[in-house]
């Protein structure tokens, strides 16, 4: 028996059918529906934050990036919440941080339709939802497996739950940019609106979340030891070739290439001479190169071959931010961001579907949580990095700089191609990918045997 995701789906199921297989576990079709509707909220509390911060010391580029980093520093904590994920029920933790989101939200639409809004409380409630992402993060990556009863469906799962994020990706920034260019020159109000609306979507996710059948957790065979759980996740991640390289390649890429998202409403303004809708109409060209990267992936029966794609996506990604460093051409600033967002949702998304097949289940959450650490932990340490270089040698270079390294990353992977895939082949056996050495070995022996 083939227990691998190519053999798993019908040859008579079509494309359409394929690219949305698993939308037929009822579980994850209340979490997709339900968690789509709130990731539309949350794009849009992230374009209003950054524009309301912006607008309150107009002409501090740098701000841009703290803001970023006190929003996301807390993430460092993710592989202790990893831990701590792994021997709880993670269906209740994500409960608890949808709530404490929500909490979040609506306390910045009160602080800025009030008008009483400042910038530290902006950065202390984007800690504060730094600190409930720790926990979020790899308590939905590990969940993600327990709301598909087919395992061949998981990577499906992964790339629509991408998809999901990236098309609210793509519709969020462009409503919040109508709402705040409305709003001109009334700071808060349409930053207000739009945290305002963040805060009632989480309602969504509840809802789904609380509607959910989930099977009871066996209890562990084992007293819990946090810091001991920690210690054997870390060791797990990285004392395997293949996770450590996917590991680092997307840290560096987090920590040089990312940040040039951070700096987009400074360069909307300042080079492209925009306004809100331009900073806006950049962050949805964005989530549109990141959807149809999504529905790429989506579209994939299997992780064979996904080596490659995550070193060709990076080279793609830093290639584009380069050019968009560069770019004083709205059109060939949106083009670039629109490649530069394929390339970076591609590398993230198939990294992650790597690690999600390759992983032994008792460590899934760790793993995970190391995987949040790298994709979103890096990014504020980029951000407080890109903030100081802003200063010293601007903007454009600032995000040129970052493209070059992470153009050095995708090479030296590349270079590291084969030796990786030689010692990821015994994680793919085990996950049922690839059959076992010896037996793919006699199977040609006895064709051979045959035809002769």
């Amino acid at each position: 028996m083939n227990d691998s995701p190519a053999a798993s789906a019908p040859a008579t199921r079509g494309f359409s059918a394929s690219i949305v297989r698993a939308l037929r576990h009822r579980n994850f079709r209340l979490f997709f529906g339900g968690q789509g509707l709130s990731l539309f909220g949350t794009w849009m509390t992230t374009v209003a934050t950054r524009w309301l911060v912006y607008e309150k010391m107009p002409g501090q580029d740098w701000i841009l990036g703290f803001v970023t980093f006190a929003g996301q520093i807390p993430i460092l904590l993710a592989p202790l919440a990893g831990a701590y994920v792994e021997g709880s029920s993670r269906h209740r933790a994500l409960i608890l941080t949808q709530s404490l989101s929500m909490i979040q939200s609506f306390s910045l639409a009160f602080l800025a339709l009030t008008g009483i809004v400042e910038v530290w409380q902006v950065l202390v409630l984007a800690a504060f939802q730094g600190f409930v992402n720790a926990l979020d993060v790899p308590a939905r990556q590990a969940f993600l497996i327990e709301m598909v009863d087919d395992r061949s469906d998981l990577s499906n799962a992964i790339a629509l739950n991408s998809s999901m994020f990236n098309g609210a990706r793509l519709l969020g920034p462009a409503v919040a940019g109508l709402i705040l260019a409305q709003f001109t020159g009334r700071v808060g109000l349409g930053a207000g609106i739009c945290f305002m609306v963040d805060g009632i979507s989480y309602l969504a996710v509840i809802v789904a979340l609380l509607r959910m059948n989930v099977k009871a957790q066996a209890p562990r065979t084992s007293e819990r030891q946090i810091w001991r759980d920690l210690r054997e996740g870390f060791h797990y991640s990285f004392r395997s070739r293949p996770i450590r390289a996917i590991l680092f390649l997307l840290g560096l890429v987090s920590i040089f290439g990312a940040p040039f998202t951070v700096l987009m409403p400074a360069f909307a303004k300042n080079i492209l001479l925009g306004n809100a809708s331009t900073y806006g109409l950049l962050l949805a060209i964005s989530g549109g190169g990141a959807l149809l990267g999504a529905l790429y992936l989506a579209s994939r029966s299997t992780v064979l071959g996904l080596g490659r794609v995550i070193a060709v996506c990076c080279a793609l990604f830093s290639l584009s931010i380069i050019g968009f460093a560069f770019s004083s051409v709205l059109w060939l600033s949106m083009l670039v961001t629109f490649t530069a967002s394929f390339g970076m949702m591609v590398q993230m998304a198939a990294s992650n579907t790597i690690l999600q097949t390759v992983v032994e289940d008792e460590m899934r959450a760790r793993v995970m949580s190391f995987y949040a650490l790298t994709v979103l932990g890096m990014i504020p340490i980029g951000s407080l990095l890109c903030s100081g270089l802003v200063i010293v040698i601007g903007a454009p270079y600032t995000v040129a700089l970052g493209g070059a390294v992470s153009l050095a990353g995708a090479v030296y992977f590349t270079l590291k191609l084969r030796e990786l895939r030689a010692a990821a082949r015994p994680m793919l056996e085990r996950a049922g990918v690839l059959p076992p050495l010896a037996a793919g070995i006699q199977a040609a022996t006895t064709q051979t045997g045959d035809a002769a």
